[in-house]
Parts: C-alpha cells; sequence; structure tokens
C-alpha cells in the first residue's frame, strides 16, 4: 500500500510541474518572454525554450543575417552550474526591403527556439531558473535598440515529460518550419562579373521554385538588394546572384552557406565552389504568377482578348510592309475566287504555323527557365540581320530585280498552282514573324495570362491570336462583293508591284537601324556588307533568268549567284555580334532618363517621388512610335519637370533576365509597359500601350497627388 502511494504522489508531482515565466517584457516595440515545449525536463535530457516576440505592427527585428543593415537578435544566458544551452535555431526569414537596401527578419509573433540540456545530477522535484539577456534592433523607419531580461523556472521530473499544453505545438511548428540539411547538393562559381548557385537534390524535383530565394548566412558574399534570377532544372535549379564585397576584397570565399527558401520549405544549403552539378540549370527568370488583373481573365476571356488583339495587330505599323505583300496578291486572285479562297486558306494556315512554332519554341524556353518573351527572336543580332536581308530580297523581287515564280501579270495563268499557294502560306508566316515587333491592345493581358498557363491553355491563346490576325485577309477571300470591286488583271499590277516594294525597302532600313542598337557600328558595317552582296546575288540571278528566256546560256551568272547569295546569309547569320559601348542615349531627348534596375526604382522612390518606368525594345515599332508621339511631346516633358517625376527606361533589345522577370511579374510576355508609381509608396498604375503627351502628363500629376 505504501508503494502505490508513493507512486500516485510521484505522479501527481509530475502532472502538476509546470515551467512558471516571468511576467513578459516589453521593451518597447516588441514583447518578449521564455517558453517552453514541455512542462518538465528530465536529469540529463534536453527541451527546447524559446525566445518569443511580439513585434508592434509596421515594426520588425532581423535574422542571424540581417542583410544590408540592422543587427541581428542575441540571447545571453545566465545558467545554473551544469546546465547548457545551445544557439538559436533561426526561422526562416523574410526580406524586408528598405529603399535601395534589402534586409532579413521578422515581423508579428516569431518564435526562436533553443535547445536546453538539463546535467545528468539534476534533482527530480527541484525547479530551476533559466535567465537571458535578450538583444534587439527593432526597426520601422528608425531604429531603436532594446534589451529585455527574461527568465523561466523549469521544474525537474524523474519520469517522462508531457508538452506544454499552450507552447508544446506552436514550438513544435518553428522546429519543424526551422531551415535544416536535407541532401541536397550545392556549388557555386564565378560567372564574369556574376555568382551562380546551382541546387540539386530530391526535394526540389517537385517542388515550386518560383519563390526560390537564397539567404545567406555570411552578410559580405552576396549583393542583398540585386534581384536574384531563377532556372530550373530537372533535378534543382540555379540562381544568378550578384557578388558582394567578400568577392572583391581578399581571397575569394570557398564555401557559400545560408538557407534556400522556397516560400513554404526552407533548407540549409553548404555550397563549395565548382561547376554546377548534374540537373540543375543555367541562367535565366523566375516563373511568376500573373498579376491579379491578368490572372483573371480565364481561358474565354484571354482567348476573346487575343482574337481582338490579332485583329488590331494588321493596323500596327510593324504589319504594313506585309500589308503590301497581301495586297499585291489579294488583287492578283480578286477575280478568281476559288483560287482566292484557296489563297485565303493557304494564308490563314501559314499564320497559324507559324504562330503555333513560335508559341511552341516561347513555352518551351520559358518552362526551361530562359528569359524570353513576345518577340523573343528580335532580341538576337543574327536573326534581326536575316530578316533584314530577306526584306531586302523581297523588295528586290517586287522590284523586278529577279523573279521567284510567275510575275502578277501572269499570275492569272497559275492561281491554283502549289508555287501560288505556297507563297500565301509564306506570306502569311512571315507578316507573323514580321509582326512581332508590334504588341497590340488586348495582347499583353492574353498573353501574360497565356504564359503563366500550362501548354494547352497556352497554344489555345495563341491560336486565337493568329485566327485574329488572318481574319481580314481571309475573310476579304471569301467575300465576292469585296472582290469584284477590283480592277481585272493588267499591266497596272506590275506598276503596283514595283510601288508596294518600298515599303520593304523600308522595312530592311529598319531592321539595320535596330541592328546598330544591338550591335552597334560594326554590326550595321556586316548587315550592309551582307546587303550589298545579295543585290548583286539579286541582279546575277535575274540576268540568268532574261538569259534563259532569251536561249543563252546561263549557268555562270547563275552559279555566281548562288555563291553570293550564299556568303551574303552567312554573314549576316554568323555569330559574334558585339554589344554597342555603353553609355550614350539620345543627347536630343526632350525628357531625361536613366538606366532602370530595380534597385535604382527603390532608391527614387523612398525619395518620395514619381517614377515613370518604360519597357521598351528598339525592335518595338509601337515603342518607337510612344517615343516620337508622347515621350517627345512638350506636354509629357514639361509634366515630368513640374511633378519632378523620375524616368527609367527599362531597354529590353538585348536579352535582359531582369527585365524579362519584371513583364512577368506584372503579368506580360513582351513589351511595351508603362508603369508609374505614385509619391506616396502605392502599387503602380498601368498605363495604355498606345500613349500620347496627354495622357503621361495626367497620370504623373496623379503620381504626385
Amino acid at each position: 500500500m505504501t508503494r502505490w502511494m508513493a507512486k500516485l504522489l510521484a505522479a501527481a508531482a509530475l502532472v502538476g510541474a509546470a515551467p512558471a515565466a516571468a511576467a513578459p517584457a516589453d521593451t518597447g516595440h516588441l514583447v518578449a518572454e521564455l517558453v517552453a515545449q514541455d512542462q518538465a525536463i528530465a536529469p540529463g535530457g534536453t527541451t527546447h525554450v524559446a525566445l518569443r516576440q511580439q513585434i508592434d505592427k509596421g515594426w520588425h527585428t532581423y535574422w542571424r543575417n540581417s542583410g544590408d543593415s540592422g543587427q541581428a537578435t542575441s540571447l545571453a544566458w545566465t545558467l545554473p552550474l551544469g546546465w547548457a544551452a545551445g544557439e538559436i535555431i533561426w526561422a526562416p526569414p523574410h526580406r524586408q526591403p528598405t529603399g535601395p537596401l534589402m534586409n532579413y527578419g521578422y515581423q508579428g509573433e516569431v518564435l526562436l527556439p533553443v535547445t536546453v540540456r538539463a546535467p545528468a545530477d539534476a534533482r527530480p522535484g527541484q525547479a530551476v531558473t533559466l535567465k537571458a539577456t535578450a538583444s534587439f534592433l527593432v526597426c520601422e523607419e528608425i531604429c531603436v535598440p532594446e534589451e529585455a531580461v527574461l527568465s523561466l523556472t523549469l521544474p525537474v521530473a524523474a519520469g517522462p515529460v508531457r508538452r506544454d499544453p499552450r507552447w508544446g505545438a506552436p514550438i513544435a511548428a518553428a522546429l519543424a518550419a526551422a531551415p535544416k540539411p536535407a541532401g541536397l547538393t550545392a556549388r557555386f562559381a564565378r560567372t564574369g562579373t556574376g555568382l551562380t548557385l546551382a541546387v540539386v537534390g530530391s526535394p526540389l524535383k517537385a517542388a515550386d521554385l518560383g519563390q526560390a530565394y537564397f539567404f545567406p548566412f555570411d552578410g559580405a558574399v552576396i549583393d542583398h538588394a540585386a534581384p536574384q534570377v531563377i532556372e530550373r532544372g530537372p533535378e534543382g535549379l540555379t540562381l544568378a546572384l550578384t557578388p558582394g564585397a567578400a568577392f572583391q576584397d581578399g581571397p575569394a570565399p570557398q564555401r557559400l552557406d545560408g538557407v534556400l527558401s522556397l516560400g513554404s520549405q526552407a533548407y540549409e544549403v553548404s555550397a563549395a565552389a565548382g561547376p554546377p552539378p548534374p540537373g540543375a540549370a543555367g541562367l535565366g527568370p523566375p516563373p511568376v504568377k500573373a498579376s491579379a488583373a491578368v490572372g483573371s481573365l480565364g481561358l474565354a476571356g484571354a482567348m476573346l482578348a487575343a482574337l481582338l488583339g490579332g485583329l488590331i495587330l494588321n493596323l500596327m505599323p510593324c504589319v504594313f510592309p506585309i500589308l503590301a505583300m497581301k495586297a499585291a496578291s489579294l488583287a492578283g486572285h480578286a477575280h478568281e475566287r476559288a483560287a482566292a479562297r484557296r489563297q485565303g486558306l493557304a494564308f490563314l494556315a501559314g499564320v497559324l504555323v507559324t504562330f503555333m512554332a513560335l508559341a511552341g519554341t516561347l513555352i518551351a524556353a520559358r518552362a526551361g527557365g530562359a528569359a524570353i518573351g513576345w518577340g523573343f527572336q528580335l532580341q538576337s543580332p543574327p536573326v534581326v540581320a536575316g530578316l533584314a536581308l530577306l526584306m531586302l530580297a523581297v523588295a528586290l523581287n517586287l522590284s523586278g530585280v529577279f523573279e521567284v515564280g510567275a510575275s502578277l501579270q501572269g499570275a492569272g495563268t497559275s492561281l491554283a498552282s502549289r508555287g501560288g499557294l505556297a507563297g500565301a502560306f509564306c506570306t502569311g508566316a512571315l507578316a507573323v514573324v514580321v509582326a512581332a515587333p508590334c504588341t497590340a491592345p488586348f495582347m499583353a493581358p492574353a498573353l501574360g495570362w497565356a504564359l503563366t498557363e500550362n501548354a494547352p491553355a497556352a497554344l489555345a491563346v495563341f491560336a486565337s491570336l493568329g485566327l485574329g490576325f488572318a481574319a481580314p485577309f481571309t475573310l476579304t477571300a471569301f467575300a465576292p462583293g469585296l472582290l469584284a470591286g477590283l480592277p481585272k488583271p493588267g499591266p497596272w499590277m506590275e506598276r503596283l508591284r514595283n510601288l508596294l516594294a518600298f515599303p520593304m525597302y523600308g522595312a530592311a532600313a529598319w531592321l539595320a537601324w535596330v541592328l546598330s542598337l544591338q550591335a552597334g557600328p560594326s554590326g550595321l558595317a556586316r548587315i550592309f556588307a551582307a546587303g550589298v552582296t545579295l543585290a548583286l546575288a539579286a541582279w546575277l540571278f535575274g540576268l540568268a533568268q532574261q538569259r534563259r528566256s532569251a536561249g543563252a546560256r546561263s549557268a555562270a551568272a547563275g552559279g555566281l549567284g548562288a555563291v553570293l547569295a550564299a556568303a551574303a546569309v552567312l554573314v549576316a547569320l554568323w555569330p559574334g555580334y558585339m554589344a554597342p559601348p555603353a553609355g550614350g542615349g539620345d543627347a536630343a531627348a526632350r525628357i531625361p532618363y536613366q538606366a532602370y534596375s530595380p534597385q535604382r526604382l527603390a532608391a527614387l522612390r523612398a525619395e518620395g517621388r514619381p517614377v515613370l518606368v518604360n519597357y521598351t525594345a528598339a525592335w518595338c515599332v509601337t515603342c518607337q512610335v510612344n517615343e516620337k508621339v508622347a515621350f517627345s511631346s512638350a506636354v509629357a516633358a514639361q509634366a515630368f519637370r513640374a511633378t519632378r517625376a523620375a524616368y527609367l527606361k527599362a531597354d529590353w533589345t538585348r536579352k535582359d533576365a531582369v527585365i524579362a522577370a519584371e513583364l512577368a511579374s506584372h503579368g506580360r510576355a513582351g513589351v511595351p509597359l508603362y508603369l508609374v508609381y505614385d509619391a506616396k509608396g502605392g502599387p503602380p498604375v498601368v498605363l495604355p500601350q498606345l500613349l500620347t503627351g496627354r495622357i503621361v502628363a495626367k497620370a504623373l500629376k496623379t503620381a504626385a497627388g
């Protein structure tokens, strides 16, 4: 009976045991206390005691690496003899941008557990008081160093201990969320002026990597404010980082340690210097969800917007040269209804096939993380050079320098030929390629939505865009009344054909100008040399055709023409175009601008100024029209001066992963995009794609308040 009574008394003592914390300490901008995971601790056992912070709204404290400024929270323990406390087990941090700086820390409530170990000779039944001095730097617009002396009385129990009913589960959750090693393999390497961190491992294979971010333990190894650009790989990802002071001063670091956060999960990584492990990736922008406005479109809304955008795309300046080819083809087939319909369907097929090919390439590349969007092909100098030569060749053909198939005067006898249908198909394909520099109204949100969805949905949106683009020409081919109003074929068609060559010459000249912006004077010299060579080859082809029609030999002229044409293409398409020298800009521009960067935008917004960001490209004709119509107007220039607004240009003429990521974050797949940030720090306002000086001025005045 005595033995059973002793057991009951021991059990009652264990049940009654509970840690006793001192009253929470209010340091001024947070409330702090020590809380325990368990109701007691066994001799020689361990438990977790957490530093709980309840931080005032709008204020924050700091992680172990505070980032560009700040100071980490610290604990200095005062413990009985034989007791020990480990290091803080840090919760995953959050980014805290402050002007041009990027800091890491916590807001609201946070639990930072510490492992506490009791000595083996701790006596059951005693209560031990654990003390710690907690130091914080608490910041809002100002920073205040604060301190609290905290204590917790913890019972020692002989038997198994129970979880604390209030704090046991929250501390267990904090321990589960804390970053831990997960068998990941990581390598880092310098890449020119950049730094890459490649990480692979089974936890990353099926994870959502769209919010991946690397928080280093060492505050000097990266530029914290610089964007971190992500590319997915089959086994993990690669982050493009900007090296910090540690890589400029003294020996370069041999390890890169920190936390890889995926938003809902975080892992400790320790990267050695070396090439990326298999299954990582190269460099490119993170997949970003579309903005709320774009995300609300839905498939039906996106397809309708794409259809309307395709219709309007026919009115964009970049499509005018191709309208010449379409007009000439339509005139040649106006009085052969069956043939005209076949031509219309062939043109439709060319448009749809090319849109699907571009869409498939774009979707596949973005799925791999590549930094491309609508019009991506015109970011490559060899592609621009090749298109310039193609436009020149078409113009020379329309001018009669050489012939491809039957002339327009003889088109009536060959309307049903395969060559005629092939020509209509190719005209549709070329129209799509040349239309890429333009983004018509309704297109931008539709394409932005498409590129955040799965491949079938994206292809459906691109197909709708193609249907809208081809509809005017194809429907006209099926409209007998419209066709009957055109004159019958005759000599006038040859004169029309020669006249319509000049828009194609203009397109070739414009593409040469775009190439000069991408590759500087050396690129312009290459395309001029290739153009002259191609013109000579075309003349030789024409001469050979004339000699054949007269019954004379033409092999020499034709052969030399083929060699020269091949040489022209080789000169234009051969890689190695260099970027133009930095600096410059349009000295005559009426509105001074600065080059865009996320850091510069943050710094200007911290000054309380309105900011207009112009996402543009030299190959974007809509962008260039807006430059002349809106940004060169006196009313816009006066508005910039009156509001003290800053003007940033994000130039996407050449590939830029940072700009691609920013476009994607606003639900856009291409340029133009115009954002106006107000002086009070609110979200940006998106301006229309077709601007006037008055639209710009009104937006700036509204942003200035």
